[in-house]
């Protein structure tokens, strides 16, 4: 396995878990006591089995499909990086997600139909200049963990909206 998805694996799980930790303590306010631990250890499952190897490997067939360093370079990147594999990726997350907390058939479509829309607009808030840098500034064997570190406020706003039942 390429050394980039074996350490993109606990950096993603760790931060997916991190972001759960700060929804439920600082968004939802649920206190120690009202914490639910195992929403945070199926994020952190979620990052670990999901996130890491997904996009790990999302950004190796990146580099190769469009390879080079300059700013054009990285604003194709983000473009493909944006236009097809975010729209993909986050649908995926939240079916994954409910299957996880153990929504129906139904009940899992009818959370994405409600979700999704409103979680791709606000990823593009944020994430194409974010994405412009990581492809700019960042070499290839640390663009997850940069990007990890930067979503932590990302995973806490996509652990809350796929838990919000």
């Amino acid at each position: 396995m390429p050394a980039v998805l074996l350490s993109s694996r606990p950096v993603a799980g760790a931060l997916m878990g991190a972001g759960d930790v700060i929804a439920q303590q600082l968004v939802e306010q649920r206190g120690l006591h009202g914490h639910h631990s195992q929403r945070t250890l199926k994020m952190t499952a979620i990052g670990f089995c999901f996130v890491g190897p997904i996009v790990g490997g999302w950004y190796r067939i990146l580099d190769r499909l469009i390879p080079g360093a300059t700013k054009a370079v990285a604003v194709k990147k983000m473009m493909l990086d944006q236009g097809a594999f975010a729209p993909c990726f986050l649908g995926c997350f939240l079916a994954i997600t409910g299957v996880v907390n153990g929504l129906s058939v139904e009940q899992n479509w009818a959370k994405i139909q409600q979700d999704y829309v409103d979680a791709l607009l606000t990823n593009y808030c944020i994430w194409p200049p974010v994405q412009i840098a990581n492809f700019y500034f960042v070499p290839l064997v640390h663009r997850l963990a940069v990007v990890q570190c930067v979503a932590i406020v990302w995973n806490c706003y996509l652990s809350w909206k796929a838990n919000r039942l």
